[in-house]
C-alpha cells in the first residue's frame, strides 16, 4: 500500500449481538489511527449471516459507537446489499482461470476428509474438479473455488505480528460462490475493504488466519494490499479470555455502570497499546501519539481498578457542562427520571466540588444528593446519629448568625470556628451535624461549598429544619 494515500480504516462488526468492549477497543484503534492522521475512518455492517442479524443488535452497535463518541465517515455500509458486486468478483476470476467450478457434494466432501482422516493424511480438502476438462461438467449445482498455490510458503508481513509465514499446502481452494449462488464472509470482506479504498486494517489477531485465505483473492486480482495489523485479544485479571466470568463485556453496560466515555477511551487505548509511561491523557494526544507501533504482541489484560481510576481522573478533569451534559445521558441510558430545572441548575453551580473523587456517574449523584434532594430532607441513620440534641443546639446558635453573613467561604469558615470555640470543640466535630443538616448524608461535598451553593435561603432552612 503506497505510503502517499490518505488513510482510510474500518471498523466491520457483525450485528449478532451488542458491541463487545473487544470490538469497541478495536473501533477505538481505527478511530484514533484515521483521525490522528487526517484519514477516514468507516462502518461496515456485516450482516451476511441474515438468522443472526437483526436490526436491534445493528441499533445496539451504533449507539454503542455513538455513547464511546467514535464518529464515523459518512453512512455505515451493509455487506448483504453488496451480495451482487461479491459475486461479480468470483465470476471474473472464474473467467480469468483464476476459480474454477466445484461440483463436489457435502457427502463427497465428508467422505473424503474420513477417508483422509483414517490414512493419517491432511483433512484439508482437495477438489476433483480443480483441472477438470470443462466438457465433463454435469448439468448440475457448483460451488465456486479460488485455485491457492499448492507448494510453497507465503509470508505476510504485519505490523503488530511482524512477518508470519504459512505453508500452502496448509491452504485449501477456499469456495468464493456457495452452491445456490451466494458469496461467503471471506469474499466479502475484501472485496469490500478493496471497494471502500481501506489502507489499514486493524483487528483481533484471531482473524490472522483468514488472512491468508482473504490474501488469495488480493493476488488473483491484483490489488494493492492494505496494511495489516492484528492486535491480541483482552483477558481478564486471570489471564483468560475476557467472558461475562469476569464481570461485563459489553460495552453498553459499562454506559449503564455509570463510566465516562472519555475515560473508557482512555483506559481501552492502554489496553494493548502504550506512549511511553502515559497513563492519563485526552483524545487530541492519544490522536496525536497513537501509532501501530505502539501496540504489544501479547494479551492485554483488564483490571477494573486502573479503569475506575483513569474515569476518575477524566471526571475530575472535565468540563463542568460536558459532565452535566454526560450525566443526563446516563440518567437516559438507565431509566432515570430526567433533572427538573432547578437540579440542573444547581449541579451547574455544584460541579466543582462534586467531580473530584468520584469515579463513576453514581458516585457524582451520591455526592449530589444535597443538590437533588428537596425539603423535608431524609436524614439517613448513620447521619442522624450525628444531630443529637448538643449538636442541635449548637447549630440552631449558627442560624441566626448566618442571616447576616456575607456569604463567602471564608466568612462562613471563621463564623463556624468561633461557634466550635465557644463550646470548647473543634471545627471538625461540628462538621459532622452540619453535613447531616444539609445532606442527610454522613458523606458530601465539604459542608462550605454545600452551603455556597445551596445558598443562604435554603441553608438556613435546611438547618431550622434540623434543629426544630
Amino acid at each position: 500500500m503506497s505510503a502517499d494515500l490518505p488513510v482510510v480504516t474500518r471498523f466491520a462488526p457483525s450485528p449478532t449481538g451488542a458491541l463487545h468492549i473487544g470490538g469497541a477497543r478495536t473501533a477505538l484503534f481505527n478511530w484514533l489511527f484515521a483521525r490522528g492522521r487526517g484519514g477516514k475512518f468507516l462502518l461496515r455492517i456485516e450482516d451476511t449471516d441474515k438468522s443472526r442479524s437483526t436490526p436491534e443488535n445493528r441499533q445496539a452497535i451504533l449507539d454503542g459507537l455513538t455513547w464511546l463518541g467514535l464518529d464515523w465517515d459518512g453512512e455505515p455500509i451493509s455487506q448483504a446489499e453488496r451480495a451482487d458486486r461479491h459475486a461479480e468478483v468470483a465470476h471474473q476470476l472464474l473467467a480469468e482461470g483464476k476459480a474454477y467450478k466445484c461440483f463436489s457434494t457435502p457427502e463427497e466432501i465428508d467422505a473424503a476428509r474420513e477417508a483422509a482422516r483414517a490414512e493419517g493424511r491432511s483433512t484439508l480438502f482437495r477438489s476433483p474438479w480443480r483441472d477438470a476438462d470443462p466438457s465433463t461438467h454435469p448439468d448440475a449445482p457448483y460451488a465456486v473455488r479460488i485455485k491457492a498455490p499448492r507448494d510453497g510458503k507465503t509470508t505476510l508481513s504485519d505490523a503488530v505480528q511482524g512477518d508470519v509465514t504459512w505453508s500452502n499446502d496448509q491452504i485449501d481452494d477456499m469456495i468464493l460462490l456457495r452452491s445456490d449462488g451466494s458469496p461467503v464472509y471471506m469474499l466479502a470482506v475484501v472485496v469490500d475493504d478493496h471497494d471502500m479504498g481501506v489502507t489499514h486494517i486493524i483487528r483481533g489477531d484471531d482473524h490472522l488466519a483468514n488472512a491468508f485465505r482473504q490474501n488469495l483473492i488480493y493476488e488473483a486480482m491484483g490489488w494493492a494490499k492494505p496494511v495489516l495489523a492484528h492486535i491480541p485479544l483482552i483477558f481478564g485479571p486471570d489471564g483468560k479470555k475476557l467472558s461475562k466470568r469476569h464481570g461485563a463485556t459489553g460495552a453498553a453496560e459499562y454506559q449503564h455502570m455509570g463510566y465516562p466515555a472519555a475515560g473508557m477511551r482512555n483506559y481501552l487505548a492502554r489496553l494493548g497499546w502504550s506512549h511511553g509511561d502515559d497513563e492519563f491523557f485526552t483524545d487530541a494526544q492519544a490522536q496525536e501519539w497513537f501509532g501501530l507501533e505502539g501496540i504489544g504482541k501479547s494479551p492485554a489484560r483488564f483490571d477494573f481498578k486502573k479503569l475506575a481510576n483513569i474515569c476518575g481522573q477524566h471526571i475530575a478533569a472535565g468540563d463542568d457542562a460536558a459532565l452535566l451534559h454526560e450525566l443526563e445521558g446516563f440518567n437516559a441510558a438507565t431509566g432515570n427520571p430526567p433533572f427538573s430545572d432547578a437540579q440542573r441548575d444547581g449541579l451547574s453551580r455544584a460541579m466543582y466540588c462534586l467531580k473530584d473523587r468520584a469515579k463513576t456517574f453514581p458516585e457524582l449523584i451520591e455526592k449530589a444528593h444535597f443538590i437533588l434532594a428537596s425539603r423535608p430532607l431524609e436524614i439517613d441513620e448513620k447521619a442522624a446519629a450525628q444531630l443529637d440534641s448538643v449538636s442541635r443546639g449548637i447549630l440552631s446558635e449558627l442560624t441566626p448568625q448566618l442571616q447576616s453573613a456575607s456569604w463567602d467561604r471564608e466568612e462562613l469558615e471563621a463564623l463556624v470556628a468561633a461557634l466550635a470555640e465557644q463550646h470548647d470543640t473543634k471545627l471538625g466535630k461540628l462538621a459532622g451535624p452540619l453535613r447531616a443538616a444539609l445532606a442527610g448524608r454522613s458523606v458530601s461535598p465539604s459542608v462550605f461549598d454545600m452551603m455556597l451553593v445551596l445558598g443562604r435561603g435554603e441553608t438556613i432552612a435546611r438547618l431550622e429544619e434540623a434543629t426544630a
